[in-house]
């Protein structure tokens, strides 16, 4: 039995149409079944299920809002929330899969990537919250998956590749910041990586998830709309587009642990060409 928490969002949406397709069993929750900030309900129901697998999907993840009006939710639900599923999942001895972050790292390196054991340092309210996710698993767990993933688009949600087709539709340039490097990731995929380390019986621990190759923010929204002749994109420096939460200006990690495994990870370009495709009559 399988439990997919965070049913609504971006990355459980696409989880549970993946479990669909396979014919797999599972229950999935949304904070009104499973509120994972309250301890007690989320014990007993994890408790009454008693799944064997726990896909924690669930995560407060608006990056600019977690600085100020949203600090105390997204402590609540990233940190407190993970503690209480992490908990539960051992009270029933089952394997919990943790989705984390690039933003855990300072994003300072100059080249090369990020390895699984590298010096996290985050520089924003997200990222920290979703690192002290990851130490509340490890500090309770045995049994756990810690999958870090970056730049992620797909069908079910807000995302950088829905926000450029959007603004194209109503400008004739779009500004894009050129100098944060990183990899994007596509839900499809991710998904996938998830099932893979459950069926394969992989070893616990971290693992590093996105697709393969790299990109800066500027040549993701130029592959993005390459398509698209009524709009041009400009590359601009983050200084010229400031946000409140500071993002890592490079955030590439390495992926040899997941592909040590046997997992095919496909390039992000690739990725997005298909992802395009699927929604271009949606």
């Amino acid at each position: 039995m399988i439990l997919v928490t965070g049913r609504n969002g971006q990355l459980g949406t696409e989880v549970c149409h993946l479990l669909d397709e396979k014919n797999i069993d599972y229950i999935s929750t949304g904070s009104k079944e499973m509120n994972i900030t309250n301890s007690e309900i989320t014990m007993n129901y994890i408790k009454k299920i008693n799944p064997d697998v726990i896909y924690h999907c669930a995560a407060y993840t608006a990056v600019d809002k977690a600085e100020d009006e949203g600090k105390e939710l997204a402590e609540k639900v990233n940190v407190e929330g993970t503690r209480n599923v992490a908990l539960a999942a051992k009270e029933v001895n089952a394997v919990m899969v943790y989705i984390s972050t690039d933003y855990v790292f300072d994003g300072l390196l100059k080249d090369g990537e990020y390895a699984i054991d590298a010096q996290t340092n985050p520089q924003n309210e997200y990222g920290r919250t979703k690192l002290l996710g990851e130490q509340a698993v490890q500090g309770i767990l045995e049994k756990y998956y810690i999958i870090r993933t970056s730049w992620v688009f797909g069908q079910y949600g807000h995302n950088f590749v829905f926000t450029m087709q959007k603004l194209a539709e109503n400008r004739d340039t779009l500004t894009i910041v050129n100098d944060q490097f990183g990899r994007p990731t596509w839900t499809r995929t991710l998904a996938e990586f998830m099932d893979f380390v459950i069926e394969k019986k992989s070893p616990y621990g971290i693992y590093h998830l996105s697709n393969d190759g790299s990109c800066s923010w500027y040549e993701f929204a130029k592959e993005i709309l390459k398509d698209n002749n009524g709009v041009t994109v400009l590359p601009v420096t983050s200084e010229e587009f400031p946000q409140k939460a500071k993002r890592p200006q490079y955030s590439i990690m390495d992926l040899n642990k997941s592909k040590n495994l046997g997992f095919k990870i496909p390039s992000w370009q690739d990725t997005l060409e298909i992802f395009l495709e699927l929604n271009k009559y949606v």
